[in-house]
């Protein structure tokens, strides 16, 4: 935990004043401030503060600072450290007229950064990622109602002074448009006086949350959950409670108790979801349940809506936001409720930039600001099952589907025993079953974690394969673009008529099935079939999303194909078969929470089904039967597979029963790269056994070239207890600074690539 921001104080009696000199012009001014920039900087710079802003300057204010030949604009973190000298020290330029942070969140930029050994300035950009906010709103000119009468009415004019009679000023083309008159109707009666123009500052409106209107039905099991979150929301004190549930329990409808709870005591509150691009359902629900949309925020919104949905935040007009992990750090005051939902999924967590996870920084969150945290899943990740278990984390069940439905009924295809036909993917055991689907007037969905066409491309005649030119990966054929793409750095090719080693044309095999192969299997087997493809590649927007869910919906798609973003939170009534092509896909590799990811990704993608009337069915095709995901899948004995789990990582002293810290060294060259995590790897283990710990490395990255940086990787292994970041920060400190190369430091680290 780090140290709280100093507290700030204007100089008292007996305290020395200062003058500001160089290009401040010579001020004087009554006190120092300290201000953090959204700058890659890990430390606040002292300016003086001149005495006409001294009154407007508090804790958090957002104020304009020179910065070298610019003005930049910083958060006042606290009183100044006096470290510099009086002509050297520049002054404030201007407050900027927005609220100004609160404490909770200058506290939590504080402690990620000291947490992640992130530079501070680096994590406040985060909290600051929307400039044009922290400026006045735009002046746009509306009319009200004027004092001068016009000399003849007409049905027109009637219908504009109708318009304005109640409620605040609109602008001409609100007028004209609520009236239904021109553009002169409107300039004439402000001639005429009739019409008074004043200036408005645009203000977007998100309307208030209705929590007093009628929910659905709960059944006892879930009135007693939301009574026990309702309790932690009304009693606005810090909590965890996970809200573990099977799929279909409706554990949304639980959860929404909580948000109603947490609006009535006058909170703010916010809901994380992995992908806000699978909102369209949940976005329904939330109208439904309280007749309002809620604020939404994400990466897909236009600058506009950005800063008036970061203003609104700010100043308490956005009651809720549901968004992704960026959410986190908007300005909330007062926040009362934070809701991780699918708090087991990857997506929270952020690898580029400052890395961290969301659903646990969400936590800190919730105990700074003095606020109920509610985690929600129905495949917990191991880590909050612990904390459960620990009684660090309280919890509520969830064990049944809502109204009666009945969870899927899971069978295995082991494909060496029934394989696909020769060039086909889908086993006759599968094929069957989506044949009776089909036949029944049913949906299906068949599930394939890879996009595209095919992950590798070669050339029959001399072998080649197509490989990224930035990265150590092959490149991806996407059929329905025409395209050779790389996952990893974005690069795309149009693919050749003709090898480009060989010349040779009409040469090229795909090579295993993507998603894109699979559409194409079922067209030829069932040319009857309406299909869809569900990928990042196919939606990337929420609207999108909206327009496929409405067409399954509608019963316009009978087969739905797709990779993970099928898998959350979607409810589609008529879908009673989902096909797993590939069971296996996730288990490979030296990945600690490899099995664990791929029992919660395949127990989510088969809660899709039967979760109307129908029953449901799940179909595994894999060639390892016997594996223990498998079989936990095949039983539905999570709480077995997940005690198993447990052991065998307590056993090697890994995470949640002990600490990981990845650092990755990355450069343009090879041996320089290799060098500096090297030394690295030195510096730590001098202390090796001093501090109880463990360095493995540095050995080439599994993705060992990416985005044309040459990447070695270490890691640091410890007990729980053990808190390596300070001698992180001090073994960094010491390294070469000449060096080009760049070490990324992930603590807790989830990916191993």
């Amino acid at each position: 935990m780090s140290r709280a921001p100093l507290p700030f104080r204007r100089c008292g009696p007996g305290a020395v004043s200062r003058s500001v000199g160089g290009e401040g012009g010579g001020a004087s001014a009554s006190s120092l401030v300290a201000v953090l920039l959204p700058l890659p900087l890990d430390r606040a710079y002292d300016y003086a503060v001149p005495d006409e802003l001294a009154a407007a300057i508090a804790p958090g204010s957002f104020v304009r600072v020179p910065l070298g030949r610019v003005e930049r604009i910083g958060v006042v973190w606290g009183e100044g450290e006096g470290d510099v000298e009086p002509a050297r020290l520049k002054p404030v330029t201007a407050v900027q007229e927005a609220p100004p942070m609160t404490e909770p969140l200058r506290r939590l930029v504080d402690w990620v950064a000291d947490y992640t050994l992130a530079q501070r300035g680096a994590v406040l950009r985060m909290a600051m990622s929307v400039p044009g906010a922290l400026e006045p709103a735009p002046v746009r000119t509306a009319y009200r109602l004027g004092q001068g009468e016009p000399p003849r009415m007409t049905e027109a004019r009637t219908r504009v002074i109708a318009v304005l009679q109640d409620g605040p000023p609109r602008t001409a083309t609100e007028i004209e448009r609520e009236a239904g008159v021109s553009a002169g109707v409107v300039r004439g009666l402000e001639a005429l006086g009739a019409l008074e123009a004043v200036t408005m500052r645009e203000v977007a409106t998100f309307d208030r949350p209705d929590t007093h209107g009628a929910g659905p039905i709960l059944s006892a099991a879930q009135a007693g959950a939301a009574q026990s979150l309702r309790s932690a929301a009304a009693a606005g004190n810090f909590s965890v409670t996970v809200l573990d549930g099977v799929t279909g329990a409706g554990k949304t409808e639980v959860y929404f108790e909580a948000i109603a709870a947490a609006l009535d005591a006058g909170h703010q509150v916010l809901v994380l979801l992995p992908e806000i691009a699978l909102s369209a359902q949940w976005l329904a629900r939330f109208r439904a349940r309280f007749g309002t949309a809620p604020a939404v925020w994400h990466s897909e919104l236009g600058t506009r809506r950005r800063r008036e949905t970061w203003r609104a935040v700010a100043e308490g007009r956005a009651r809720v936001v549901v968004g992704a992990r960026s959410a986190l750090w908007l300005p909330f005051r007062p926040l009362g409720l934070i809701v991780v939902d699918e708090e087991h999924d990857t997506a929270f967590k952020q690898e580029d930039g400052v890395v961290y996870h969301a659903r646990d920084m969400a936590v800190v969150r919730a105990r700074l600001e003095g606020c109920p945290a509610v985690l929600v899943s129905a495949t917990p990740s191991l880590e909050t099952v612990v904390n459960v278990e620990r009684s660090r984390y309280g919890s509520v069940q969830l064990p049944d589907r809502h109204g009666g439905a009945r969870l899927p009924a899971i069978e295995t295809v082991d494909l060496r025993e029934t394989p696909p036909e020769r060039g086909t993917w889908l086993a006759p055991a599968l094929r069957s079953a989506l044949a009776e689907t089909l036949d029944a007037g049913e949906q299906a969905l068949l599930f394939l974690n890879r996009r595209g066409y095919a992950p590798l491309t070669l050339c029959r005649a001399c072998g080649h394969r197509f490989h990224c030119p930035n990265c150590s990966a092959w490149l991806v054929e996407h059929r329905f673009s025409g395209t050779l793409d790389c996952h990893h750095c974005g690069f795309r090719v149009a693919q050749p008529e003709a090898c480009p080693a060989c010349g040779e044309e009409g040469s090229f095999a795909a090579c295993g099935p993507g998603v894109e192969r699979l559409a194409e299997e079922v067209d030829g087997a069932f040319p009857g079939a309406r299909w869809a493809v569900l990928t990042s590649d196919t939606v990337q927007r929420p609207s999108q999303v909206q327009d496929l869910v409405d067409a399954i919906a509608a019963r316009e798609i009978d087969v739905l194909i797709g990779t993970q973003m099928v898998a959350k939170g979607h409810h589609f009534p008529q879908l009673t078969l989902v096909g797993v092509v590939d069971a296996d896909l996730g288990l490979a590799g030296g990945d600690m929470r490899a099995a664990e990811r791929t029992y919660q990704l395949l127990h989510q993608v088969g809660g899709r089904a039967g979760r109307g009337g129908r029953p449901g069915r799940v179909v595994l095709q894999t060639y390892a039967a016997e594996h223990p995901v498998i079989a936990a899948l095949a039983a539905g004995d999570r709480d077995s597979f997940m005690a198993r789990e447990a052991a065998a990582r307590e056993a090697h002293g890994l995470p949640p029963f002990g600490r990981l810290v990845a650092v990755i060294a990355s450069g343009p060259g090879e041996t320089e790269t290799q060098r500096a995590a090297s030394a690295l790897a030195r510096a730590a283990r001098a202390e090796e056994k001093s501090l109880g710990i463990q360095v493995l490395g540095p050995a080439p990255a599994p993705l060992r070239l990416l985005r044309g940086r040459h990447r070695f990787r270490l890691l640091f292994k410890a007990p729980r207890g053990a808190l390596l970041q300070p001698h992180m920060r001090r073994w960094l400190a010491a390294l070469d600074r000449r060096t080009r190369a760049r070490l990324q430091v992930d603590i807790d680290p989830h990916s191993f690539m």
